[in-house]
């Protein structure tokens, strides 16, 4: 899961940045409002973490900018402003959560999932597709009800791509998903086929049908036959 942190506080930043990566997300971060705008305009993510105040601006022009895109990334505002206009006026611009400063990091990581399956899986914690059965939070796949020999990132762009079920997804786009904007530094995207690969294998080893489709000059698909 990718997550984008835009938060000026370096310590703040940095404290957020390690404790997502130890929970096994891609933490991107951006200190400012206009690296804000470059990493919105060229990536997409799964949540974005939103500070609301900038030497630059402030995070409602972020808002709005994610609003004219029609983005579809879910946005928790992090912010010290406890006052009531400042919360309905960032609900009213897109954001769907909003946490106030200080808080515990864990009570940040349940926002985090919580919003993630409300987006994508119905608020589910449990996704359920035929014969797969995937356990968001103890990050588990069952195919037929037995257990998968199955690694933290190849559950990662399990959930990715049945989250876009019967779209086609470039190699650009899960590279980014699965690395972040470290995708951007590599000479190829070729990492993408071998976990592809791995996880078409794991899935028809244990039984289950084969719903990773290659699209001939383009990318991979799950396709709901």
């Amino acid at each position: 899961m990718k997550i984008l942190l835009i938060e000026d506080e370096s310590t703040i930043a940095k404290s957020i940045q390690s404790y997502l990566k130890s929970n096994d997300y891609i933490c991107e971060y951006a200190s400012d409002i206009k690296s804000a705008f470059i990493k919105i305009n060229d990536y997409n993510y799964d949540c974005i973490l939103l500070d609301l105040s900038f030497p630059d601006g402030n995070g409602f022009e972020i808002l709005k900018e994610l609003k004219r895109q029609n983005k579809t990334e879910g946005i928790i505002i992090i912010s010290a402003i406890e006052d009531l206009e400042t919360r309905i006026e960032s609900l009213q611009l897109g954001a769907d959560d909003f946490l106030t400063k200080p808080f515990h990091l864990s009570e940040l990581l349940v926002r985090i999932q919580a919003l993630v399956r409300r987006k994508k899986f119905n608020g589910k914690n449990i996704v359920n597709f035929n014969e797969i059965e995937i356990d968001i939070l103890s990050k588990t796949v069952k195919i037929y009800n037995q257990k998968l020999d199955i690694t933290k990132k190849e559950i990662d762009l399990l959930l990715f791509l049945i989250g876009n079920v019967n779209k086609v997804l470039s190699k650009s786009e899960i590279a980014e998903h699965l690395s972040g904007d470290m995708a951007d530094m590599l000479d190829n995207h070729d990492f993408v086929y071998a976990h592809i690969k791995n996880l078409k294998k794991k899935l028809s080893d244990s039984g289950s049908s084969d719903y990773i489709k290659s699209v001939y000059g383009m990318g991979y698909k799950w396709q709901n036959d």
